[in-house]
């Protein structure tokens, strides 16, 4: 009796960590894809590669946190913040760079909106993010993109 006790504690610690990893993914990607879905391009999919590289280079940041490029072959979205946002915030953020962009010229006219072009780019089909909490409290957010955008003389759609 002790022993199937045991192993119904088991199965339901696994079943909880892939319910979280699912809503941890689905949080960024449902994100993403309502943005691309407001310029009419095609939905985004999550790629677990991506989102290695990002743990990966997320969980190199934990000591500084400092907001640098990986300068890896994807195209990047990074975020920190001095609390922790949850996935859907990280997206969001990048996604209010909307109104520097200009649709009819298709190109930033305020200030910076290359967060937001890389997410509604149309040759993107792919995505991956990761979070890490920083020891000096902050969090730091990356998102991977492949293909990547923001390509120099083309517009995002």
């Amino acid at each position: 009796m002790r022993s199937s006790n045991v192993m119904l504690l088991i199965i339901f610690s696994i079943c909880c960590c892939i319910s979280q990893a699912h809503d941890f993914t689905l949080d960024f990607l449902n994100a993403h894809n309502k943005a691309r879905a407001e310029v009419g391009v095609p939905p985004l999919r999550w790629n677990n590669t991506l989102a290695a590289y990002a743990m990966i280079y997320a969980k190199s940041k934990i000591l500084d946190c400092k907001m640098e490029h990986s300068h890896g072959p994807y195209g990047e979205n990074l975020a920190e913040a001095s609390w922790e946002m949850n996935n859907a915030e990280v997206v969001n953020y990048w996604i209010t760079e909307k109104d520097n962009y200009d649709r009819n010229s298709r190109s930033c006219v305020k200030e910076e909106c290359g967060h937001y072009t890389q997410i509604i780019w149309r040759d993107t089909v792919q995505v991956g993010c990761a979070k890490e909490k920083c020891t000096n409290g902050w969090m730091f957010a990356i998102c991977n993109y492949y293909p990547p955008g923001n390509v120099f003389g083309q517009r995002p759609y």
